[in-house]
């Protein structure tokens, strides 16, 4: 490829990036939000001081790659002229190093890109059900939920345990975890649907093939200005004693709450606090989540993903299959993305999974546009 039309591409992207992404007004709202950092008062409420700092902060990180990415198109070009009118090999070679870091720079971009829904920058809060194949898909329910733990890890994201349900023999029946962290519900929402296992039983003494089923649900975390209407008489709140030894930081008093939205027929449970009140009020905040969820899901006009995520947790039902045997691959029935490193994946290696998600929605919200 010559450097003019590497040249010509680099332009391309930056105008793509920025028109995408309208660096341009996120600019503007920067300089309304250092104006009213300055005013009287402002810091005084904390919430809303810390709400306005959180958007500042993913408004900058936004500006700051376009930035990054315009200072490196400009020194390519710079050295590739370098190169050609003296012949200097040292620039030759600085310029292909500038190259590769616009790439290795330009597809962290493009993911930020395409998660550009409204709730994609918030927290996330994933529900863990077991399915179809009692202790199995319990032991299955209890793998997905230590993957994403994992993953949660590996970004450097904080997870938190609000209810863990153990399995009659092993395994959990189900958990909630709210991961905090920047994108994490953009990131984590591929992962909402029925996931199946297939490998040799360490249950069964014959050592037969099993198949197991279980589920996410991700949801993103919705701030209180998010005005989502729930009335106190479509609520039933149930107080019990938490289930288990308390080995997953799950107290065991008798504050455990469940709460049903009687409407919807949604059950969310927390158990992590050892104050009752603190429990209802993480609680709502589930109920909240999942609530704007499936309000988004009405406004997906019968998305193909919301409706496969409806059905029950079991056989032709599954988002995504993990085979350990007889070999080892995991396939992603939405997208086609595959991998061979199984034991990677259950470990929390799921980027590539979740770039493909990302990358198949855009294409199925444009097919739908024209």
């Amino acid at each position: 490829m010559s450097v003019a039309l590497l040249l010509k591409l680099f332009k391309k992207s930056l105008r793509l990036y920025g028109g995408h992404f309208e660096v341009d007004r996120k600019k503007g709202r920067l300089e309304e939000i250092s104006q009213m950092e300055a005013m009287d008062g402002f810091w005084d409420d904390a919430d809303n001081a810390a709400k306005i700092q959180k958007e500042k902060s993913l408004l900058q990180n936004v500006v700051d790659t376009y930035e990054q990415l315009n200072e490196l198109s400009e020194e390519f070009e710079i050295l590739t002229e370098y190169a050609g009118s003296d012949d200097d090999q040292d620039s030759a070679e600085e310029a292909v190093e500038v190259y590769s870091k616009f790439v290795e720079q330009f597809n962290k971009a493009e993911q930020k890109v395409l998660l550009s829904e409204e709730a994609d920058p918030n927290n996330a809060i994933v529900n863990v059900n077991s399915g179809a194949g009692g202790t199995e898909s319990c032991d299955w329910a209890s793998m997905l939920y230590r993957m994403i733990i994992r993953w949660a890890e590996s970004k450097g994201f904080k997870a938190t345990t609000l209810d863990y349900q153990d399995g009659d023999a092993a395994g959990i029946k189900s958990a909630t975890v709210t991961i905090e962290g920047p994108y994490a519900y953009g990131m984590l929402k591929s992962e909402t649907g029925v996931h199946r296992l297939v490998r040799i039983s360490p249950f069964d003494s014959n050592a037969r093939r099993h198949t197991s089923f279980a589920s996410l649900f991700v949801s993103p975390e919705v701030d209180d200005d998010i005005e989502i209407e729930i009335n106190d008489s479509d609520l039933r709140i149930d107080v019990y004693r938490s289930g288990g030894a308390g080995g997953q930081s799950v107290n065991t008093t008798d504050s455990a709450v469940r709460i049903t939205h009687n409407p919807t027929g949604i059950v969310v449970t927390c158990q992590n606090e050892r104050s009752q009140l603190q429990n209802k009020m993480q609680a709502m905040k589930v109920l909240r989540s999942r609530l704007y969820e499936l309000e988004m899901e009405k406004k997906r006009e019968a998305d193909a993903e919301a409706e496969a995520n409806k059905r029950k947790i079991e056989w032709g039902s599954q988002v995504r299959s993990y085979v350990l045997h007889p070999y080892k691959m995991v396939k992603d029935h939405r997208t086609n993305f595959e991998s061979s490193q199984a034991d990677k994946v259950l470990d929390g290696d799921l980027d590539g999974f979740m770039d493909a998600f990302l990358r198949w929605s855009v294409e199925g919200t444009l097919e739908k546009e024209q």
